[in-house]
C-alpha cells in the first residue's frame, strides 16, 4: 500500500511509503524490478507509477498479469486500482477490456499474456510504460518480446516496471543474480537500487557497470554503419513486509499468516529468499508429528488414494498404489490413522481398494484421483461402482505435487498432526521425508489427496450450515 492523506480542507496527497517503495518509484532505470517478500507494497507501487504522466494526453501504460483472472482477483490489480484512480477523476471501463482514462486523455489499461503467442496481439504497438505484476509468471520469451513494444511518441521516455516474489527456478532469478547473494539467496542490501547496464545479442545478455563498458559491442544502423548498441539500465529493489507500515497497521495478523506457511513458502514469501527450493527434509520431518497409541473420539475420516497398476518385477521399479487415511479431530488437529502401499495389477488394485474400504468402515469417505481423458473417466467410474455403499468421489488433480502437499506440510510443521502407531509408520515417514527428491512420490500424493479432500469436505459442510 501507499499513503493517502487528507488534511482538513486540503486535497488528498498520494505518495509512496518511505523506504523501498519510494526508492522503486524514484529509480531512473529503464527496467526496475521490485521484488521479494509478500506484503511489501509492490502492487500499490506499480499502480502509482503511471500517475506522474497522467497530465500527458498521449501517455498510455499497460499492466500485465499472466491471465485475466489474476487481474480481476479480490485484492488484485483492478480491485486496488479502484481505490486509487478515482481519486484523480479517472473514468473506468471494464468491458470489453479494463482501463482507466484520466481527464487529460492519458490512459492505463490492464491485460493478460496467458499463452506464449498472446504477445503477438501487441505486434505494432507502442507502449510508453509497461508494468508486469508477478514477473516470474511470464516466460522470458514473452518479456523480451514486450520489451520490443516498449516505445513512445508522447514525450515520455519508454520504460518498464515489474514486481515479483522469489522463484529460484525462474529466468528472473538469473536475470537479477548480481543483486542476490548466491550462497544465502537473500538480497545484497548494498546493491539495492544500484543500476547495471546490459545489451542483449540473440539470447545472450552482456552486462556492464556503466554504458562505457559496452561500447565495443556494435551493430549496423539503417545506413550500414557500425555503431555501439545502446545499452539498457536495470535495477532490483527488494521488498519486505516490514517495509509496508500501512499494511502492518491495517492487518496485524498478516505476519502470522506468512509465519504459518510451510518452510519453503515461508522462506520465499516472508524471508525473500531467491535460492530456496523444495528439498528432502524441508517439507516433512517425522519429528514434527506426535505418535499416539489410540485414536481420540470424534474423528472425521478421509482415505485418499494414488493409483498405479504395475506389479513390481526384477529390474522394474514402478510407483505403487498408495492409500492414506487422515482424520480431523474436534480440536482442529489431524491424525494419520493408516497407510497402505502395494504394487498390483489393475484387478489387484480394485481388490485392495475394496478391502481397505471394508476395513475402514462406511464412516470413512474416499477420494480418488481421476486422470484426464476417457480412460481416466472409465477407471474411476468402475471404482466408484465397486465402492457402492461408501461415500467415494473422484476429482482431477490441480496444481503441482509440491503445491498439493504444502497444506499438509504446514500443519505437520506446526505440530498439528498426530500419527497412530503402526507397522506402516517407518515406511511412510521415510517416503515423506524424501519428498520431492525421492524417486517415488505416491505416498506423498495419497497423503495430499486425503488431507485436501478432508479440507474441501469441511468447507462444503460449512457452506451447508
Amino acid at each position: 500500500m501507499g499513503e493517502i492523506e487528507q488534511g482538513q480542507g486540503a486535497p488528498k496527497v498520494i505518495r509512496p511509503q518511505p523506504g523501498p517503495q519510494t526508492q522503486f518509484l524514484s529509480s531512473a532505470a529503464d527496467i526496475a524490478i521490485y521484488g521479494g517478500a509478500a506484503g511489501g507494497g509492490k502492487t500499490w507501487a506499480l499502480l502509482m507509477e503511471p500517475l506522474r504522466h497522467i497530465a500527458n494526453p498521449g501517455f498510455g501504460a499497460v499492466f500485465f498479469r499472466r491471465n485475466l483472472t489474476q487481474v480481476r482477483n479480490e485484492g488484485g490489480l483492478w480491485d486496488e486500482s479502484e481505490k486509487l484512480y478515482p481519486l484523480l477523476q479517472a473514468d473506468p471501463r471494464s468491458a470489453p477490456d479494463m482501463s482507466w482514462t484520466f481527464p487529460s486523455g492519458a490512459s492505463v489499461s490492464f491485460a493478460h499474456l496467458e499463452h506464449e503467442k498472446t504477445v503477438l496481439n501487441w505486434q505494432g504497438s507502442q507502449i510508453p510504460l509497461e508494468c508486469f505484476d508477478e514477473l516470474t509468471h511470464f516466460t522470458a520469451k514473452q518479456f523480451w518480446y514486450m520489451v520490443s513494444r516498449n516505445r513512445s511518441m508522447c514525450g515520455v521516455r519508454p520504460y518498464i516496471r515489474a514486481t515479483c516474489n522469489p522463484d529460484a527456478d525462474s529466468w528472473v532469478a538469473e536475470f537479477i543474480a548480481w543483486w542476490i547473494d548466491q550462497d544465502t539467496g537473500l538480497p545484497i542490501l548494498e546493491r539495492a537500487g544500484v543500476l547495471r547496464f546490459f545489451i542483449r545479442i540473440g539470447d545472450k545478455i552482456i552486462w556492464g557497470s556503466s554504458p562505457e563498458e559496452l561500447t565495443s559491442y556494435t551493430a549496423p544502423d539503417e545506413s550500414g554503419v557500425e555503431r555501439p548498441i545502446p545499452p539498457k539500465s536495470v535495477t532490483f529493489i527488494p521488498a519486505r513486509l516490514s517495509d509496508n507500515k500501512a499494511l502492518m497497521a491495517a492487518d496485524p495478523g498478516y505476519l502470522a499468516n506468512l509465519m504459518s506457511l510451510p518452510t519453503v513458502e515461508r522462506e520465499r514469501l516472508l524471508g525473500g529468499n531467491w535460492k530456496i527450493r523444495p528439498a528432502a527434509g524441508l517439507l516433512f520431518q517425522r519429528g514434527w508429528c506426535q505418535i499416539v497409541d489410540a485414536v481420540p473420539a470424534g474423528v472425521r475420516w478421509m482415505r485418499g488414494w494414488d493409483l498405479a497398476a504395475t506389479p513390481k518385477t526384477e529390474g522394474n521399479d514402478p510407483d505403487g498404489t498408495a492409500g492414506t487415511k487422515i482424520g480431523k479431530l474436534p480440536d482442529g488437529r489431524y491424525i494419520v490413522g493408516h497407510h497402505v502401499k502395494s504394487f498390483l495389477s489393475p484387478n489387484g488394485v480394485e481388490t485392495l481398494i475394496k478391502n481397505t474400504a471394508e476395513q475402514d468402515g462406511r464412516e470413512t469417505e474416499i477420494s480418488l484421483p481421476q486422470d484426464p481423458g476417457q480412460a481416466g473417466k472409465s477407471q474411476v467410474t468402475n471404482l466408484i461402482k465397486l465402492l457402492s455403499g461408501y461415500v467415494a468421489r473422484a476429482t482431477l488433480e490441480s496444481g503441482d505435487k509440491v503445491t498439493r502437499f504444502s497444506p499438509f506440510s504446514a500443519q505437520a510443521e506446526a505440530g498439528n498432526v498426530l500419527v497412530l502407531r503402526g507397522p506402516w509408520n517407518d515406511d511412510w515417514f521415510t517416503a515423506l521425508e524424501g519428498f520431492p527428491e525421492a524417486t517415488h512420490d505416491d505416498d506423498a500424493d495419497s497423503t495430499s489427496r486425503a488431507f485436501n479432500a478432508l479440507m474441501t469436505q469441511a468447507m462444503m459442510n460449512l457452506d451447508n450450515l
